[in-house]
């Protein structure tokens, strides 16, 4: 039921944000050089790694310069980028890897190769379950960035948020139905619509 559900809302909102896509596919091509997605390497299920799809929202080549994670204020985002990831419009493309089963719409938010080689024997439970395009720690650190921006070392800060973020996913894995995803799916439509309503 949930993969069915995954699918079913994955692809109705692909298709009502088409003309979307279009158009932040646009503003992120004159906002800097490079492609308009960008892959994301990411452990997922069984701990095998997969490409993330986003609208990209750094310079070509970030990911080889500076910390593994972003912080507010990052140079590194291009000028559509901070806005792309305010609202987390960056995060659509995202769908279609629910689409190719990859990721779930909710479940334990996905982490790169070296973060989570540093998970525990306990953490890597979360490793037994597609990874979710949100989560309720999603939801509770979603300003994540601004968390970070007076750090001097994004990195071993972002581990220490990382240990209360994955102790909110193994929660979530003790209770997960089809009506905890559809709270956490509310909860997530809510943050955005609040970002929103502060920035305007």
């Amino acid at each position: 039921m949930k993969r069915a559900f995954d699918l079913l809302v994955a692809a109705a909102i692909l298709l009502m944000t088409v003309p979307l896509f279009v158009v932040v596919a646009v503003l992120v091509k004159r906002s800097s050089p490079g492609p308009v997605f960008y892959r994301s390497q990411r452990v997922g299920r069984g701990g095998d790694t997969f490409g993330m799809v986003k609208f990209r929202t750094m310079v070509t080549g970030a990911d080889r310069v500076g910390p593994l994670v972003t912080r507010a204020g990052d140079p590194r985002v291009t000028p559509i980028g901070g806005w792309l990831r305010r609202t987390k419009i960056d995060e659509l493309p995202t769908l279609l890897n629910v689409l190719a089963g990859d990721m779930s719409l909710v479940g334990p938010r996905p982490e790169n190769p070296r973060s989570a080689s540093l998970y525990t024997q306990t953490q890597r439970r979360l490793l037994t379950v597609r990874p979710g395009v949100t989560s309720p720690a999603t939801i509770a650190f979603r300003h994540e960035e601004d968390l970070l921006s007076r750090s001097t070392n994004v990195d071993a800060d972002y581990f220490g948020i990382m240990q209360t973020k994955l102790q909110i996913e193994l929660d979530y894995l003790d209770r997960r139905s089809l009506f905890t995803d559809c709270a956490v799916l509310a909860g997530t439509a809510r943050a955005i619509l609040l970002v929103r309503r502060v920035r305007l």
